[in-house]
């Protein structure tokens, strides 16, 4: 008796980039990604799904902003997940060599295949690349999955925010984490007398 060859089920392949302009079809998968992160309770600040409209005109707003650098991730080519790194403003010189990390999510169905991880790896290269010595992040404390990520991958928790934020009127604390990335941008510099 032969077998019947079984069709080969192929794994689904989750990739990372950084996104500078949106092509066809974007933005439709950035709002479905974040519809659905949203309805799972992990919406990066919404605790209630907006109007469509008001996702596009989001997604488009961070698309105009120097200051964010949009990461997202695919899987397959359909964008499940976003992260973004906010830059320093120009006249904040104290803190020019720290970014933010934020909007970090994977939409249920594609979690599970390492793309939240693949996210932050990247973010972290391209802070590196840019010349920043750190990144901060802040974490709703209910968010077990990503505070385990952070945590495994070296963010250092420093302190917590009892009144963070309010999810189905329940006030939730928050958690603040940091890592550095290049210690060497960190040592002390002398003051310049500019007497």
């Amino acid at each position: 008796m032969t077998e019947t060859p079984q069709p080969k089920t192929s794994e689904p392949v989750p990739t990372v980039e950084l996104v500078t302009e949106l092509a066809p079809g974007d933005l439709d998968d950035l709002i479905d990604a974040t519809d659905s992160a949203i309805s799972d309770g992990g919406g990066f600040g919404w605790v209630r799904l907006p109007a469509r409209e008001v996702l596009e005109r989001y997604w488009r707003g961070v698309m105009t902003m120097p200051s964010r650098i949009l990461f997202v991730g695919r899987m397959d080519g359909v964008i499940c997940g976003t992260a973004q790194l906010i830059t320093p403003q120009k006249n904040n010189e104290a803190q020019n060599f720290a970014v933010t990390m934020t909007t970090v999510f994977v939409a249920p169905w594609a979690r599970g295949h390492g793309l939240a991880r693949m996210m932050v790896e990247k973010m972290e290269e391209v802070a590196r690349d840019e010349g920043y010595s750190a990144i901060n992040l802040d974490v709703r404390e209910s968010q077990d999955v990503a505070i385990k990520l952070y945590e495994s991958m070296g963010y250092v928790h420093f302190g917590t925010h009892p009144f963070y934020a309010r999810v189905d009127g329940k006030v939730i604390p928050g958690r603040y984490y940091y890592k550095v990335l290049d210690p060497s941008g960190l040592k002390e510099r002398p003051e310049i007398d500019l007497v």
